[in-house]
């Protein structure tokens, strides 16, 4: 008798084929048939008229620190999404020394570790609400072996390499890297594939923040390639975007090179999420140069008239592609203020704020240095272009659902089966949500929906998915989802959460 058999649903398995009329039997937490007249059942439920997929896989998240918040939080179960891929953009929880832990962004620094397998032990004993696996950040590498010098000798890099080749041990699932940010931005080309090399050691990929998503975007794209085709390491694009009016219709350039890049051999994927603006810390408008040092260092070049005025004309030089912050790529009325030590600014926008922009910039920044932003930046014609290209998947982005954020913490999942997939196409945005991620991250057993498969599912309404937060109103419940299982646990009943902490952190190899 089985554990669990889901009545009458439409069935996607996750790889891309035609769906079908069937029940799904779960038997131990696994798939044991997709078919009709499978047997009895301790429990069924009558999923007609609704949509059973994998659950979903996404490839970007900082939820690295959810783990760790008082109560369980089903903000992404409620999407869907039954796994994610935590320390994106160079920043993991570990290793981080006591030297370096000051250099860490606010929102992991309180939640750092020695070393990598520290921390995957230490949010295994909290509990996630939903499956973690974990990379290890490039940006947090550097600053165990150099702190915030922008130098990096052959004795620091081995000692970078030794430290990643520990965290890929413990149960890293892969590298990432963040180079529009500090220390991530000191490094040059010779430097990740000497990182990558080490990833390559466990068949572990790449995931890169690339050095430019705007003016340097073509650049940028070439680096990663790149990386990936001297490593041999299979790609991943963090999340696309042609930032800027500068740079709008780009995304045509991007996926041709995606798409050669892969014809020459480079294992190359990629991921989107479903908005036109951004959110980063605002000290990431500056150029990295303005961070060398430390927190103190910034502050201390912020409050010199002088270099500020020589960190404007670094940042508005027509000559420099990259390495020089998100300045100019923005209009002060792109900038919405999200977080800010003077709750007054949170919410206005940098051309409310009067004055010279960058000055205000500059004192937004010196009084609050951990101040975040979203960026109205992107251009709707590239963002479908993206969407719609079989190499590119869904990744949210999003960081704890705590205070002030993104929509896309809510809604990614069912903002885009909602807005931007038509009944046809269904398939494929569900291969993308589930099979192309799994794969890409080496996570055997889970984004398909077959017989041997892990029972992590999700079961929704293709007529009523979507989100209706907004950038002001953004924890929005999302409505649609009807059901989500992990490993045949119903953990979302009836659009509901059922309670408690039933996610796994997934180490390298696991199953």
């Amino acid at each position: 008798m089985h554990d669990l058999l889901l009545r009458d649903g439409t069935v996607h398995d996750g790889l891309g084929g035609a769906p079908r009329h069937a029940d799904v039997a779960i038997t131990d937490g696994r798939v044991v048939a997709v078919g009709r007249d499978l047997g009895p059942a301790l429990r069924v439920i009558d999923v007609s008229g609704l949509i059973v997929s994998p659950g979903f896989v996404d490839p970007h998240s900082h939820s690295d620190t959810v783990p760790f918040l008082e109560e369980p939080q089903p903000f992404k179960l409620l999407q869907g999404v039954t796994t994610e891929i935590v320390g994106n953009c160079g920043f993991s929880c570990g290793p981080v020394d006591p030297e370096s832990r000051s250099f860490m962004p606010a929102e992991l620094a309180g939640a750092s570790f020695a070393t990598l397998g520290d921390y995957l032990d230490a949010a295994e004993a909290a509990g996630p609400s939903n499956n973690l696996a974990v990379l290890a950040g490039h940006n947090t590498l550097r600053m165990a072996a150099a702190g915030m010098s922008a130098e990096i000798t052959p004795d620091r890099l081995a000692r970078m390499c030794e430290l990643a080749a520990q965290s890929f041990e413990a149960g890293a699932v892969g590298l990432s890297s963040g180079l529009e940010y500090v220390p991530g931005a000191y490094a040059d080309l010779e430097e990740l594939v000497a990182l990558a090399l080490v990833a390559k050691r466990w068949d572990l990929p790449y995931a890169t923040h690339m050095r430019s998503e705007s003016e340097g975007l073509a650049d940028a794209l070439d680096e990663a390639i790149a990386v990936a085709k001297r490593a041999g390491v299979r790609l991943q694009v963090s999340h696309c975007k042609a930032s800027g009016r500068a740079v709008h219709g780009a995304s045509a350039m991007m996926l041709d090179k995606l798409a050669q890049a892969r014809r020459a051999g480079v294992d190359v994927r990629a991921d989107v999420y479903p908005y036109l603006a951004f959110g980063t810390m605002l000290v990431a408008v500056l150029p990295p140069i303005a961070c060398e040092g430390g927190e103190q260092a910034l502050l201390e070049r912020l409050g010199d008239p002088a270099e500020r005025a020589a960190l404007r004309a670094l940042a508005e030089d027509p000559t420099t592609g990259t390495g020089v912050g998100f300045w100019r790529e923005l209009h002060p009325s792109d900038v919405q203020i999200l977080v800010h030590n003077d709750p007054g600014i949170e919410g206005r926008r940098l051309s409310d704020l009067g004055g010279d922009p960058w000055e205000a910039l500059c004192d937004l920044v010196r009084l609050d240095p951990a101040a975040s932003g979203v960026f109205h930046t992107m251009h709707e014609r590239d963002l479908a272009a993206f969407l719609a290209d079989p190499l590119i998947s869904i990744g949210s982005d999003n960081g704890p659902p705590v205070g002030p954020t993104h929509p896309r913490t809510f809604g990614t999942f069912p903002t885009y089966l909602g807005t931007y997939v038509e009944k046809e196409d269904m398939p494929e945005a569900i291969r993308k949500l589930s099979s192309a991620v799994a794969a890409q991250f080496g996570l055997a057993g889970r984004g398909w929906l077959g017989p041997g498969a892990i029972a992590d599912l999700c079961v929704f309404d293709p007529v009523t998915i979507g989100h209706a937060g907004t950038y002001e109103s953004p924890d929005v419940r999302p409505t649609g989802v009807e059901h989500v299982f992990m490993a045949g646990l119903q953990v979302v009943a009836d659009g509901e959460f059922t309670g408690g902490r039933h996610g796994r952190m997934l180490r390298r190899g696991a199953r």
